[in-house]
């Protein structure tokens, strides 16, 4: 278990000394209420998947043609179980002066190890489904032109597919979204309005943003990390109701020391499990440029 590093405070300020981190980027994609009830009870949750035939003529002396209704289920299985147990010793706690320390340690799992991977663990699950294409790009020296065309390519693709417009998000790495930036303020005349053809566009630092991830057993290494055949994504186009994102069960909870039969600690549990997924239907709503190595 890997040692605690709480500091003997000699004058303690309640101003904290944190790593720089982002809150989670894929929140957007959470799937609504009505999706996480269907999921409440079962390790596999059926998504009902619904197809009609088109129309026919209508003649007076025969009067309408037969048609069809399919109606089957997709089946879903949760696909995301994860957690840790942190330990805190009741003297380090003490001597610290830090008696408040689960509270700010909390927050910062939460910021600086759960939101991180679970974006990660989003976008990776979006880029390797089943039926998405991840489009080989080295955008590494590209202008935003290229960028630009590359995104009309996409809006234009999905809009003739019929893919629903308000609700695409562009996820897109900072220093894309920068070349964009720089070349729209340099370039005032010249046409950005493809970015209109997405609800929102957001940036997703690179680290988070790979075609595969490793999520680390916690044995010898926590968290995650890019996985040896995965692709750093340039950008992803996502159109929200083409994803099941939701968390089934989030457990935190702090134990007090009287409460560890083997241990005078305090003992922070967390778990969170869910399930990043995408409706089989929908995967035109879904289109993931990455490095080409």
């Amino acid at each position: 278990m890997p040692s605690n590093s709480i500091a003997f405070a000699r004058h303690y300020t309640s101003v904290i000394d944190e790593v720089y981190q982002r809150a989670s980027v894929s929140g957007v994609l959470n799937s609504g209420r009505r999706m996480v009830r269907a999921g409440h009870n079962a390790k596999e949750i059926l998504i009902p998947k619904i197809s009609v035939t088109g129309l026919g003529n209508y003649t007076r002396n025969v009067g309408y043609k037969t048609g069809a209704i399919t109606y089957e289920f997709e089946t879903k299985t949760f696909n995301y179980d994860r957690g840790i147990r942190l330990f805190a010793d009741v003297m380090d706690v003490e001597e610290a002066g830090v008696n408040d320390c689960f509270v700010e340690a909390g927050a910062e799992l939460q910021r600086t190890q759960v939101a991180p991977e679970a974006d990660a663990f989003t976008f990776a699950q979006i880029a390797s489904h089943t039926g998405v294409t991840v489009t080989p790009e080295d955008l590494s020296e590209a202008t935003a032109t290229d960028i630009l065309q590359a995104l009309r390519e996409v809006t234009s693709a999905m809009d003739e597919k019929q893919v629903t417009l308000g609700s695409r998000y562009l996820f897109i790495t900072p220093t894309l979204k920068g070349v964009l930036d720089d070349f729209s303020y340099a370039n005032p005349t010249m046409s950005n309005r493809v970015l209109e053809r997405f609800a929102r566009v957001i940036e997703v630092p690179q680290v988070r943003f790979y075609t595969a991830i490793d999520l680390k057993s916690g044995d010898t290494e926590f968290g995650y990390a890019k996985a040896a055949a995965g692709k750093a994504i340039n950008f992803m186009v996502v159109e929200k109701s083409a994803v099941i994102k939701f968390d089934k069960h989030v457990a935190s909870r702090v134990f007090s020391p009287d409460e560890l039969e083997s241990l005078d600690s305090y003992m922070m549990k967390y778990r969170k499990y869910g399930i990043v997924e995408l409706f089989d239907n929908k995967l035109d709503g879904v289109y993931v440029s990455a490095a080409t190595e």
